[in-house]
């Protein structure tokens, strides 16, 4: 089932701002492989205080087996460190000042993993198309399928919905799937809850003088 997004553009084209509806759609398997580079960027520490949210291959191992990862097999110190390299170039993409800037890093991304599209059905899944080589590492998978996640959103006009958390104690990445890219929180439960309740409390706090 593919999921519908708006966007400022199709197929190349210019952005038309009369056709702010038009729709492109998401499927399964770039939900899955957007969810996964979210999660694999904000494993990074965000200061030098900050503990590593991949600190061993067993850690890196449980996030391959929890977002699903295929073709994967025994993993090491050497697959460690390149994760933590490609995820630091996918927070280069969500730090992207333009679109250019995005697309220029992406394309990078996806050739140094030797990107090579397939159909596949494995595992009992419909046809789906993985860019990852096959018997590639899990950091050129993740490169690979990942990066052509984020580069439909280039092509749409929609790099502006890859963002940080706007909280000034939270810089998490997430990707704003709301219809009019108004999401400024990576969780409104969280950090958009909690700057509304200080808000609320410094405006009752100057009201009563």
């Amino acid at each position: 089932m593919a999921e519908p997004l708006p966007s400022a553009s199709i197929g190349g084209r210019p952005p038309d701002p009369q056709a702010r509806e038009r729709i492109v759609l998401i499927t399964h398997d770039t939900r899955c492989a957007l969810d996964t580079v979210v999660d694999l960027v904000n494993t990074a520490p965000e200061d030098d205080t900050a503990a590593d949210g991949l600190p061993d291959v067993a850690t890196l191992t449980d996030f391959v087996h929890n977002h699903e990862i295929s073709d994967v097999g025994v993993l090491s110190d050497f697959d460690l460190s390149a994760v933590r390299k490609i995820r630091a170039r996918f927070a280069a993409v969500f730090a992207a000042p333009d679109a250019r800037t995005a697309a220029g890093q992406i394309n990078d991304l996806v050739a140094a993993a030797g990107t090579t599209p397939r159909l596949t059905d494995h595992d009992g899944y419909d046809w789906h198309v993985h860019y990852f080589a096959p018997g590639a590492s899990v950091a050129d998978h993740l490169a690979a399928d990942c990066g052509m996640a984020l580069a439909f959103f280039v092509v749409a006009g929609e790099q502006e919905r890859l963002r940080r958390c706007e909280a000034p104690d939270c810089r998490r990445a997430f990707v704003d799937l709301s219809r009019n890219r108004s999401r400024r929180y990576c969780d409104s439960r969280t950090c958009g809850n909690r700057l509304h309740v200080a808000a609320y409390r410094a405006r009752r706090k100057e009201a009563a003088g």
